[in-house]
């Protein structure tokens, strides 16, 4: 089973604003000013929309126990890992611009801890491969293992999100490509057909 790596959501934007007000009144806003808080899954779905939401649900159809979420200053935590407001306001400070040692450190410890523990499985990075904040330290731990959805390449956010719920609603999971030796850049895929109306 592939131990899937899911790129992080921005916790600084507009939507991250709206859900960390501390006057929201939806549930999710509500959850995170709580002790127990909410999942981080959850939390990057709704800052990130669909692009998340289909790495979370094709992740977890496909390796539901062996998911990852990318965080900016704790490594590599599971995507029901619960979160609060305060966590998210700590995200949110760690300019990943930069990729400074608050971020590198606890990425690299904990995907060093991976790769002792499942020495032979693929590991497919869910996110851009053309984000070198991540993508080159995590090619220093997995090397060749560090793999892709060879069909994310020539498309945008959006449509990585479609095409991932797409093949989590169908089971058919994609083809991987390794990272080290992948075009970063290619021509624009055609449109996704629509999905089925449930």
């Amino acid at each position: 089973m592939p131990i899937f790596l899911l790129s992080p959501a921005r916790c600084d934007g507009k939507r991250a604003k709206v859900l960390l007000n501390p006057t929201a009144s939806f549930p999710l806003a509500m959850r995170l000013r709580e002790p127990e808080g909410a999942p981080i899954g959850e939390v990057f779905a709704f800052l990130s929309g669909l692009y998340f939401r289909g790495k979370l649900t094709y992740a977890g159809a496909f390796g539901p126990t062996s998911s990852y979420v990318i965080t900016t200053d704790r490594g590599l935590v599971h995507p029901h890992t619960r979160v609060m407001r305060g966590d998210l306001e700590a995200f949110a400070s760690v300019d990943l611009a930069d990729a400074g040692e608050e971020f590198l450190m606890p990425l690299t410890r904990d995907a060093e801890r991976i790769a002792r523990e499942a020495p032979n499985e693929l590991v497919v990075l869910l996110g851009s491969i053309a984000t070198k904040k991540y993508v080159d330290p995590l090619l220093r731990v997995f090397g060749e293992r560090l793999s892709f959805p060879g069909d994310f390449v020539g498309r945008g956010d959006m449509s990585r999100g479609g095409l991932l719920l797409r093949q989590a609603d169908a089971g058919r999971e994609l083809d991987y490509t390794p990272v080290a030796t992948a075009v970063r850049h290619g021509k624009r895929p055609p449109k996704l057909t629509p999905l089925r109306k449930r």
